[in-house]
């Protein structure tokens, strides 16, 4: 009698291959260990804080700040005091500025349905409305308008990244201080449990509308109406985890900008300036924007974080360094999670078929890890 051999999927011959098993086994990129539960969960603990703030003021200003050419209170979220303000110019304040850079960051890079539709002729009609009624008997930038049609609209498409950016961050804000509470309850004590639920967490909020609204005179102007059909995951996720996470731009001081010396790729397809690539040596340094992010997360570092890193050889002299090593271990968490939410198949599916599509899926991401830190961070 003749026996029937069974198919099955053979081991991955990727460089990154031990990856690629560890998310098709349900796992993470990031090795599974009591100390990386405790460094990721803190960490975004803290994040979630951040973001918290980062959303508000992002939010605030698109719809409060609309088209202001000179927005000097616009991290004030509309209370400007005299002590605010001392604290502001002492720099004892959270960083807004890095929320900033990630929306440009986001505006540039582009992808996904929310640039789509800023080069629409429906949101040129709604962009032309609302700047009509923001300037109304202002002949002045009216004329201004005429003269460049282009330079007013294309301020309300920032406006628009501001909405965007400030509501995808508001759901992960809760997200991560959620996870802080289930941990401290005992209910997450595993890399694979953290990455479930931010999983959960983004396929729960990826029907959400991203909606634009601003009020001006005794009118609401639709920017981003639900019309459009935009929502948080596909529209402002992927696009973030792509244009934050991969791309990223390259920090000044560390690459040269001149055109001759070819340290910046022409394609910024395959720019690789992103928190999943980036040295955590530099951070500390003046041009750095995670800088700001660090310094931001610090201030919120649960006791149980800082004590491990008062375990190393420097203590916490350099606390920022450790903050981002600690940081990027968090963010190769929420990748897996994405990673295996827009996977084609779910990952414990026993039909082989889905089993290779999986896999060439999943050897097409690691083809974007292989110069990344995901080896630093486990070793």
């Amino acid at each position: 009698m003749t026996m029937l051999s069974v198919d099955k999927l053979e081991p991955s011959k990727h460089p990154l291959a031990e990856y690629i098993h560890r998310i098709e086994a349900c796992l993470a990129l990031l090795e599974d260990t009591p100390v990386h539960v405790v460094e990721v969960v803190g960490i975004l603990k803290s994040y979630g804080i951040i973001l918290d703030a980062y959303s508000r003021n992002l939010i605030y200003i698109s719809e409060h700040q609309f088209l202001n050419l000179f927005p000097f209170f616009k991290y004030f979220n509309g209370k400007v005091t005299f002590d605010r303000l001392l604290k502001h110019w002492n720099h004892d304040r959270i960083n807004f500025e890095y929320a900033e850079y990630c929306m440009k960051s986001m505006l540039w890079h582009g992808g996904g349905g929310l640039d789509a539709y800023l080069d629409t002729p429906e949101f040129a009609q709604n962009a032309e409305a609302a700047i009509q009624a923001r300037w109304k008997g202002n002949l002045f930038m009216l004329g201004l308008h005429k003269l460049f049609p282009n330079f007013l609209p294309e301020q309300v498409r920032v406006m628009a990244y501001y909405s965007g950016l400030g509501q995808f961050w508001r759901v992960m804000s809760d997200m991560f201080l959620e996870l802080s509470d289930l941990y401290d309850r005992g209910e997450i004590q595993s890399i694979p449990q953290v990455v479930q639920h931010i999983q959960d967490g983004l396929v729960a909020a990826a029907g959400n509308p991203i909606v634009h609204q601003v009020k001006l005179g005794d009118r609401v102007y639709d920017i981003l109406p639900k019309s459009a059909g935009l929502t948080f995951l596909m529209d402002t996720a992927v696009p973030y985890v792509e244009a934050i996470f991969f791309r990223g731009t390259p920090f000044p001081g560390t690459i040269s900008y001149n055109a001759q010396a070819y340290q910046i790729p022409f394609d910024q397809s395959i720019f690789n300036y992103g928190a999943l690539y980036a040295d955590p040596l530099p951070i500390g340094g003046a041009g750095i924007p995670p800088t700001l992010l660090m310094q931001d997360m610090r201030h919120y570092l649960p006791e149980y974080l800082h004590e491990i890193y008062r375990q190393g050889k420097r203590q916490e002299d350099d606390i920022l360094v450790q903050i981002c090593q600690t940081f990027q271990k968090s963010m190769f968490c929420v990748t897996t999670a994405a990673i295996r939410g827009l996977a084609p198949h779910p990952m414990d599916t026993t039909d082989l078929a889905q089993q290779r599509e999986n896999r060439a899926y999943l050897e097409g991401w690691m083809n974007r890890f292989v110069s990344s830190r995901v080896v630093a961070v486990n070793s």
